[in-house]
């Protein structure tokens, strides 16, 4: 049976996040806790795990996985093009629920499914997420569930759902759920929300005001 530790146990972080590094460099998958819901991990920069997570989930590459990072800093060396107001939306709001659709860098070894040369990025605001992001790197995270499942906000409602796909399931505890990400295109002259969710159209305003909405 696939292992799930607990974070809240030194001990068992310790050997969990051991054990996850362990999985991420054979290509395999870690369910992992974020500041919405369950999220399940693989090393961005393996293609194979990739294919593996899309395999899980039972997705196609029409639906690009996105990339969780753990600084601001990493935003100039995985994207290209970054305009001011989307650095001022990143400054703003990460770590938390906005991720910024960007182009990638044209130098980039990955395959994250068909992006059309972009890439879906974030900061999670969410300890354990951080700094399992910090030890092992960017990874390609997409929520914990199977295609047409509600999102995992517990690693038992995860571990249901994907099972023996997973190699290491990392449990913090139930998360908050809810809303998704806010998700903002940033790659045209516009800045433009193309879904909705946790971080408003009007808090994005007030930081730049002319971000756009996909309705209007």
């Amino acid at each position: 049976m696939t292992d799930v530790f607990s974070c809240a146990d030194p001990e068992q972080r310790a050997t969990g996040f051991a054990e996850a590094h362990a999985a991420l460099t054979r290509s395999g998958l870690v369910v992992m806790p974020t500041d919405t819901v369950y999220g399940l991990a693989a090393d961005a920069f393996d293609p194979a795990g990739v294919r593996r997570l899309l395999r899980a989930k039972g997705r196609t590459r029409r639906m690009p996985t996105p990339v969780l990072i753990a600084s601001l800093d990493t935003l100039g060396a995985l994207a290209t093009n970054v305009s001011p107001e989307a650095r001022q939306l990143a400054e703003a709001f990460w770590p938390g629920g906005l991720t910024l659709i960007c182009r990638q860098q044209t130098s980039l070894s990955w395959d994250l499914g068909d992006s059309r040369g972009t890439v879906a990025l974030r900061i999670p605001n969410q300890a354990d997420a951080l700094d399992l992001i910090g030890e092992n790197g960017p990874l390609a995270v997409s929520s914990a569930n199977t295609t047409g499942q509600s999102p995992a906000t517990t690693v038992e409602s995860a571990r249901a759902m994907l099972g023996e796909a997973v190699d290491v399931y990392l449990d913090s505890g139930a998360t908050p759920g809810g809303e998704p990400s806010t998700m903002v295109d940033a790659t045209g002259e516009s800045l433009i929300v193309v879904r909705e969710g946790v971080v408003g159209l009007e808090q994005l305003r007030e930081v730049v005001s002319s971000v756009e909405s996909a309705g209007s």
